[in-house]
């Protein structure tokens, strides 16, 4: 019989297969279940280290191969060469072949010794260019000291007793450059020249004259042009620098300063006439060096540009092959006959489409023996798989954030699809907030294609929440209507049913009262206009919110109950309804639902015209259980024996919570032990898989001689998942003292958790009057006393505070407070809704797939479009 179609209500039926591929077409086969994205390998060589599994070598070449496309990619990012990206929806990349790898890996190779060469050699070349403009400055700057040179040198004063006298003076005459070099030469008088960086200047400085003892004459200038750093690229402020000292040591030690402080220290000659010749030998040099470096610098550039039209579609294939190699290094390789062989979870409804897939790779591989693929029988807990589309994700993610729902069990998202944006609406009323929020909501899900390109964070978060967004907004809308407000005015939709009484003499200022119109006619749709500005209109609305606070609240968790019904049933666990689902519903609604009933019945009676009060249900329900019988003021007749006898029921249901589960399962215990079955945990067959540590760690220690043994013929009772725990399905003993201790627990959770979940839910009322206040307080300090303005001042002072408003409107009464509302809600639905049903002992189905492989990895989202 074919399986059940797959639907979002619970999880996609799981098959445990077992598969033979023929060891020529492995790479090809997980590459086709790759691009379907519907398998979860297991590792069948979890006794293996990474280094003894058979296709560590691919491995590492890919590796290596990946490493030679990140440093094109870093050599692109140091030349400022666009990469051309890889958009997937229009770009479609075939599988490659073995062959094909191959030749990538050996291009990639070449191509890395021809850049990592042309770097070199352009790194060589910078750095000459470099040393030679240097050279050049201090060339042009010491030449420029000499011809400036002033002082008459037979003034010089060189104390060889003194240290601390300074060495060179400046003196009143002038000579000229020639006789300042003889001079120079002929008292033994030389000098250091250099570049060095502008910031170490002034260390520099200290260093020498506190190392020499002053004894130098300094002399520097600014080099108006940034060098160029050959290590990093970056450009550099320097100085020249000469220095003049006396004496062979002291010139020494200063080149030694010099070189310590990063300071390029060069030839300069003192004759004027070979300083001139050194001047044409470096421009010389220097032009041949630029007009090599150009031509250097060109064909590097043409070769990353070459490079950057493929490096996204290279880093995708080695990426997939890469994954493709880590997936077979989970099989068993079977060497007698040559076969792979793989374990893993696949849904049962997508098993012939896995069929066919594995007939067509086998067919193209032209091979006579077939891909084999087996069901095979289990005692582990499936993976959890949730079917998802483009609407439904975000709902699911937000679910998945909490928990993975058991395997079968009712997925918690499908109620969250619509309580969520309604509980958010209902604390978030508001007309034409949530106008704005629709108009959002809809722009991104128009353009979605060129928004999901964005990658700023905060941006990326709410575009993947866009149609969350916009059920929220519609579901704000009908709210915003209920409530009749919009930016905290009313809308005179239809005729009001109230009408003022203006006695003849009412003077402005005077206190008025309302009457009903017509006693036939009723507001037709959510709250009278009237009310709005109103001295208890607050008073009036508190009470409605807060009691449809309360309703609301009791369908979400009653129908939370129900949903622990449809569960028990699918499980076929009678224990649970007879021993959780009956007695908590009963006592929940002998309470609670009681509760719900008397107001809805407070609202359906026309008390003043009784011409009586209408009761306190607070307090109604604080008596109930202080002083049963006792009734403070009568909400209907019999009132007292139905408290009474609620009581009662609610309370007769404790016992029945703490006893029936754990007795009903030692008592069947008892019967399986003296019919003669086994015990719950003892297997009477042994699997291949069995020997597996948690099967969502992944944790397989399954040899290859292992993975032939097929347990066919293991009974019906191992398998265990009807109890989804998750923890591979491994029950243990049956111990009635930690059953009644667990259920003992549950008891005292649930029957406290009735009353502060409930009370829970007042957060929609106190959410939804701060949301209306804040917007009424906004309104009031800034679009109201710009609308009692006028003239041209006004018309100015309108624009002005409109777009204040409509920015802080935007801010705070959207973004902030519907993020509050939204986490409120995301509560509701987390603990009040998803107690009363859901396990959360699943484990997440997580298949080997290429498109999750390029979603999820951040290193291949800067090459993907």
């Amino acid at each position: 019989m074919a399986p059940a179609r797959d639907t979002p209500f619970r999880s996609a039926d799981m098959s445990m297969v077992q598969l033979y591929i023929s060891n020529e077409i492995g790479r090809e086969v997980v590459n086709a279940l790759g691009e379907l994205g519907l398998v979860q390998f297991r590792d069948l060589n979890g006794d293996l280290s990474a280094f003894q599994r058979a296709f560590t070598q691919d491995i590492r070449r890919l590796d290596n191969v990946e490493r030679q496309l990140r440093y094109f990619h870093a050599q692109m990012e140091k030349a400022g060469i666009p990469l051309r990206k890889l958009d997937l929806d229009v770009d479609t990349l075939a599988p490659p072949t073995t062959t094909e790898i191959d030749e990538l890996a050996e291009r990639s190779q070449s191509l890395e010794q021809r850049v990592s060469s042309l770097n070199e050699s352009y790194e060589t070349l910078k750095k000459r260019e470099v040393e030679l403009t240097e050279w050049r400055w201090v060339l042009r700057e010491a030449g420029g000291f000499f011809d400036r040179a002033h002082g008459n040198v037979d003034e010089i004063r060189a104390s060889t007793d003194n240290d601390d006298a300074p060495l060179l003076q400046d003196v009143e005459h002038h000579i000229s450059a020639p006789e300042v070099e003889r001079s120079f030469s002929g008292m033994n008088i030389g000098f250091v020249a250099g570049v060095i960086a502008r910031d170490r200047v002034a260390a520099f400085e200290r260093i020498l004259w506190r190392t020499l003892r002053g004894n130098l004459y300094m002399n520097q200038a600014e080099i108006p042009e940034p060098l160029v750093d050959p290590a990093n690229n970056e450009p550099v402020q320097k100085n020249v620098f000469v220095i003049f000292a006396h004496g062979k040591e002291i010139l020494a030690k200063i080149r030694k300063i010099s070189e310590s402080m990063g300071a390029d220290v060069y030839n300069v000659d003192e004759n004027s006439e070979l300083r001139r010749d050194q001047v044409h030998e470096v421009n010389a040099r220097l032009n041949d060096v630029q007009s090599v470096l150009g031509n250097t610098q060109q064909t590097l550039e043409a070769e990353l540009t070459q490079i950057s039209r493929s490096l996204s579609a290279w880093m995708v294939l080695i990426s997939k092959e890469k994954a493709v190699f880590n997936t077979l290094n989970l099989f068993s390789y079977d060497r007698a006959r040559r076969t792979l062989i793989a374990e893993a979870w696949i849904p049962k409804h997508d098993l012939p489409l896995i069929r066919s897939t594995l007939q067509d790779v086998t067919n193209r591989a032209g091979l006579s023996v077939p891909s084999i693929i087996n069901e095979i029988r289990t005692n582990k807990t499936p993976p959890t798989y949730l079917k998802t589309n483009k609407f439904t994700e975000a709902f699911q993610t937000i679910v998945n954030a909490y928990g993975t729902a058991t395997y079968q069990e009712v997925n918690p998202a499908i109620p969250v699809f619509v309580t969520f944006p309604f509980l958010f609406a209902v604390m978030f009323g508001d007309l034409g907030h949530a106008l704005i929020m629709l108009s959002a909501a809809l722009a991104m899900i128009y353009w979605e294609k060129p928004l999901k390109k964005v990658t700023f964070e905060l941006f990326a978060m709410v575009y993947y929440g866009r149609y969350i967004a916009l059920v929220m907004a519609v579901f704000s809308i009908f709210t915003g209507l209920i409530y009749n407000d919009i930016f905290s005015m009313s809308m005179t939709l239809f005729k009001s049913s109230w009408e003022w009484e203006v006695p003849p003499d009412y003077r402005p200022g005077q206190t008025l009262t309302a009457r009903i119109r017509d006693a036939n006619y009723r507001y037709p749709f959510g709250l009278d206009w009237r009310w709005h500005g109103t001295e208890n209109d607050l008073l009036f609305t508190n009470s409605y919110k807060m009691k449809m606070s309360i309703i609301l609240g009791w369908a979400h968790m009653t129908y939370s109950l129900c949903f622990s019904y449809i569960n028990a049933r699918h499980f076929k666990r009678p224990v649970d309804i007879w021993g959780n689902f009956v007695p908590g519903m009963i006592f929940f609604q002998s309470i609670f639902g009681y509760l719900v009933i008397c107001i809805i019945y407070k609202w359906t009676v026309d008390w003043f015209g009784t011409g009586r009060q209408p009761p306190g249900l607070l307090n109604m329900l604080i008596y109930m259980f202080l002083q049963p019988g006792f009734i403070d003021e009568q909400l209907y007749p019999g009132q007292k024996q139905v408290q009474i006898l609620l009581l009662l029921l609610a309370v007769i249901q404790v016992p029945v919570l703490l006893f029936l589960k754990p007795f009903w399962l030692r008592w069947e215990h008892n019967r399986a032990r003296a019919k003669g079955y086994r015990g719950i945990g003892e297997r009477s067959a042994t699997s291949a898989l069995d020997d597996d540590e948690d099967e969502h760690q992944g944790n397989g220690r399954q040899s290859g001689e292992g993975v032939s043994m097929i347990a066919q013929g293991l009974d019906d009772d191992d398998h265990d998942e009807g109890e989804g725990h998750g923890h591979g399905g491994h029950g243990g003993e049956f111990e009635f003292g930690e059953v009644m201790i667990h259920q003992v627990i549950h008891t005292i959770e649930f029957c406290l958790n009735c009353v502060s979940h409930t009370a829970s839910y007042l957060r929609l009322w106190a959410l939804s009057l701060a949301h209306q206040q804040l917007s009424a307080v906004l309104w009031s300090m800034t679009m109201g006393p710009a609308l009692k303005m006028t003239g041209i001042g006004g018309a100015i002072f309108m624009v002005v505070t409109f777009a204040a408003f409509f920015f802080l409107s935007c801010v705070i009464l959207i973004v902030m407070e519907g993020v509050s509302a939204m986490l409120h809600s995301l509560r509701l639905a987390w603990v009040e809704s998803f107690s009363k049903f859901a396990e959360f002992g699943g484990w997440p189905f997580a298949p080997f797939s290429f498109k999750q492989l390029l979603e999820e990895s951040e290193e291949l989202k800067e090459y993907l479009g």
